[in-house]
């Protein structure tokens, strides 16, 4: 079993990296493979309504001026995906959006290859607006029809400089909850 967490954050090591790594503990603890991919300061374009991923069906995107061919690979490939953004006026970052925008329809396209993955989001923020996130990511997996793992609470990690999501003791409970929740239905859909 093999669960992908994409980090989108500019700040490689910032909040989003410290939420992704505690549900990420959580995970090697339970034996499952985990690879943690940065994303953040890619120049990645969001999908330009081409339509070309429905006549080619090739699993990719036909824009290949960047690496989301990649990271879509990435996705196709794990049994479960996470999905970690910091709160950016109320939403994602770019490049979260754009990574999403394109392999719901590169998914779509080639059979709905997204199909029975285990999802969760994982939210850093500062102060507000991370509900709004938290809900646009689980838009992504649920219309992929992807199973969308909770905790304990909303899965969102508050604090402003690098690192101090560590001390939010509600959002540490919630990931390292989130993590063994995840392993637990990656467990039982593998048995």
């Amino acid at each position: 079993m093999k669960v992908v967490l994409i980090n989108s954050s500019p700040r490689k090591e910032g909040n989003t990296y410290h939420c992704l790594n505690m549900v990420m503990e959580e995970l090697k603890a339970a034996g499952i493979e985990c690879e943690l991919i940065w994303i953040g300061m890619e120049k990645l374009q969001g999908c330009i309504s081409c339509y070309k991923c429905f006549a080619n069906k090739d699993k990719k995107c036909a824009q290949t001026d960047d690496k989301m061919n990649e990271y879509i690979e990435k996705l196709f490939e794990a049994d479960g995906i996470i999905l970690g953004t910091p709160t950016y006026v109320a939403n994602m970052t770019a490049s979260m959006k754009a990574l999403t925008e394109r392999a719901v329809l590169v998914s779509g396209a080639n059979g709905n290859l997204l199909r029975y993955k285990v999802g969760a989001a994982v939210v850093a923020v500062r102060r507000a607006g991370a509900t709004n996130v938290f809900s646009s990511l689980n838009f992504f997996f649920l219309i992929s029809e992807m199973i969308v793992v909770g905790s304990t609470y909303w899965n969102l990690g508050i604090g402003l400089a690098p690192g101090e999501v560590n001390n939010d003791r509600e959002g540490v409970r919630t990931f390292k909850n989130l993590g063994k929740n995840i392993a637990f239905v990656l467990q039982k859909m593998n048995a």
